[in-house]
């Protein structure tokens, strides 16, 4: 039944719901015991947001990536991030035609519909910087011509800690236009035990079939933005936004686009319920992956981690 609903594009919220818990389900099958940080991650994409993944190496950042992928039926494209990389390794390059007697442009590889920026605070800031039209834009600006990027575009960036060597830390107006932002977190010992017996990672993401398509995520995009938020819901919201900017705990509050990210992915996670309405849960569900890479500690001797800081913005009450 699931199968031949992804064919159709005039879905109930109910049918949306069953095929995104079998792309939760599938996407579970190979990444063990992580079922928040997949909701999460696919809540991002439904909300047309970008999502940085903030772990050490080895714990499955890449993995999850081309699983997301491959569920979802969309283009994939890698790009390692390394200290040497330029601008044009990134969006692409005109090269003059002889023949045609004119420059020809040769698309980098951001034209896909996922980007994996692997290691991305690896890479010096001038290439970092490339990311940015496109993530905000959907389109590139190569030599004063427009590039449209295909959609639905999604961006997943891994970064290594930043005390790691080698890094250069993301600068916070590029933070900021990451939706959310995930720890993956060592697997539980059930989880890495089955991990451990069980088949390569690798070999099942190679069978591993489509889901969804392109068109069908276009509207579950499409849907997201119509699920209905009430004026007490925006209360509420409005509510957390203030409380981060009043508290002597954080550095700075959240801005307006946090703002918009936390509505857009409680939205997403309400769709995937299958509700045509938001409640207070799902801000509280999409909250922590909005706000831990936004909110920092006022001051250097205050040691808040980020589950301190999430709890302080829950404490945030319900009007």
């Amino acid at each position: 039944m699931l199968q031949n609903m992804s064919a159709r594009t005039d879905l109930t919220r109910q049918d949306m719901a069953e095929l995104l818990d079998q792309v939760i389900q599938a996407i579970g099958n190979i990444i063990l015991g992580k079922e928040q940080q997949i909701k999460l991650a696919l809540a991002c994409l439904i909300a047309r947001g970008h999502l940085l993944i903030e772990d050490l190496p080895g714990v499955g950042k890449t993995t999850l990536t081309h699983t997301i992928a491959r569920a979802l039926g969309l283009d994939f494209q890698r790009i390692q991030f390394t200290s040497d990389m330029l601008p044009a390794d990134i969006l692409g390059v005109s090269i003059f035609d002889s023949a045609a007697g004119r420059f020809r442009f040769h698309q980098g590889p951001i034209f896909s519909q996922v980007i994996l920026a692997d290691e991305v605070n690896r890479a010096t800031p001038k290439a970092q910087s490339a990311l940015l039209e496109a993530m905000e834009e959907y389109q590139v600006t190569i030599d004063g011509e427009t590039h449209v990027l295909p959609t639905p575009f999604f961006v997943i960036a891994t970064q290594n800690p930043t005390q790691q060597i080698g890094t250069f830390p993301l600068p916070e107006s590029q933070l900021d236009r990451f939706m959310i932002c995930l720890e993956m977190g060592y697997p539980a010992p059930d989880a890495e035990r089955a991990l451990l017996m069980g088949q390569d990672r690798r070999a099942m993401l190679q069978d591993a079939g489509n889901i969804l398509n392109p068109e069908l995520m276009r509207v579950f995009q499409e849907q997201a933005v119509a699920t209905h938020a009430s004026e007490a819901l925006i209360d509420y919201l409005q509510a957390l936004l203030t409380f981060s900017r009043t508290t002597p705990e954080f550095r700075n509050g959240l801005s307006p686009r946090a703002g918009l990210a936390m509505l857009r992915c409680a939205q997403a996670w309400a769709l995937m319920a299958g509700r045509d309405h938001v409640i207070p849960e799902d801000i509280q569900a999409v909250l922590p992956g909005v706000v831990r890479h936004r909110l920092q500690p006022s001051g250097e001797g205050q040691l808040l981690s980020v589950a301190d800081r999430i709890a302080l913005m829950s404490h945030v009450p319900i009007p």
